[in-house]
């Protein structure tokens, strides 16, 4: 059936996917909607006000799977402008998958600049790792949390957790520490390492390795954690005291690398991964920080000119 109409006259047929707005005006400015934002925000300040405490909070389907950083993801989106330079690392690599992908999808709903350099950044999420540079007052952390109840090793039950931290009870995490000595001579907890903030409440600071728990002590910066699965944010505001737990006679200590150094830029002042060659056996360390590695190389290489 024809309408009758003289060929000219007929409209030009046009792809569906003209008449779609562009992927960026779909959602509303970082994905969130701004209610979620407000909540979100409300809950931090909260998180501020009392460091080290746990605040509830309802967390938001995210397009990434839940365990992949939903809760860092849902803060660093609650509380980024255009103003803020983004950096994401994982485990200290800016490179890997999961800092990519996260740092592409910020960027396509938000337009922020993304940068790898940890002194240019604003706002750096990071998963396991706090970068080597010292950070500066101006600068947002936003941890991925796993799990953020650090009476978990001692207590399975939700409800006598929350009383402990009420009552300030964390006698049996001294006591799972103290009988961790007893067997092995050593407190064999490597990530997640227990810490009190503000002499008052117990937190985990997210399984970073021990050398980075010394640099929550007093920072400059604001420390901000967030488990999507489990629903809860907390905080560490700059200048507040954070100590990890140990004993008089047995104090607290990082991990040792004496006698090691990067193999790309010979640090031996930061956190060194272990590589083992496959077929040699050889086995050498690099930088975990990867920002940290390239810059020290770049002044290595305008030192020797």
């Amino acid at each position: 059936m024809t309408s009758g109409l003289p060929s000219e006259a007929m409209p030009p047929l046009t792809d569906w996917r003209d008449a779609m707005p562009s992927t960026r005006h779909r959602y509303s400015y970082a994905f969130l909607d701004e209610g979620a934002k407000r909540e979100i925000r409300r809950k931090m300040l909260k998180a501020v006000a009392i460091p080290g405490c746990q605040v509830d909070f309802g967390s938001r389907e995210m397009p990434i799977a839940r365990g992949w950083g939903t809760g860092g993801l849902q803060l660093t989106l609650a509380l980024i402008g255009p103003d803020d330079v983004l950096k994401v690392i994982d485990q200290g690599a800016d490179d890997s998958v999961n800092a990519v992908n996260i740092k592409k999808f910020v960027q396509r709903v938000t337009d922020v600049p993304l940068t790898t350099d940890t002194a240019a950044a604003t706002l750096i999420q990071t998963r396991h790792r706090i970068p080597e540079s010292p950070l500066g007052p101006h600068q947002l952390l936003v941890f991925q949390v796993p799990i953020p109840e650090p009476l978990r090793l001692v207590e399975p039950s939700e409800r006598r957790t929350r009383r402990m931290h009420a009552e300030a009870d964390y006698s049996r995490m001294w006591l799972y520490l103290y009988e961790d000595i007893v067997k092995f001579k050593e407190i064999t907890v490597g990530a997640r390492y227990p810490v009190i903030v503000n002499r008052r409440y117990l937190m985990d600071p997210s399984p970073i390795p021990r050398w980075d728990v010394p640099k929550l002590n007093r920072g400059e910066a604001l420390f901000l954690f967030c488990a999507g699965r489990e629903k809860r944010i907390y905080a560490i505001p700059p200048h507040t005291e954070v100590t990890p737990l140990s004993f008089e006679d047995f104090a607290f200590r990082v991990e040792d690398f004496h006698g090691r150094r990067c193999e790309r830029c010979g640090a031996r002042h930061s956190f060194l991964d272990e590589v083992v060659d496959d077929e040699s056996g050889r086995r050498t360390y690099t930088c975990s920080d990867t920002a940290f590695c390239d810059q020290r190389r770049r002044e290595n290489r305008h030192g020797s000119r």
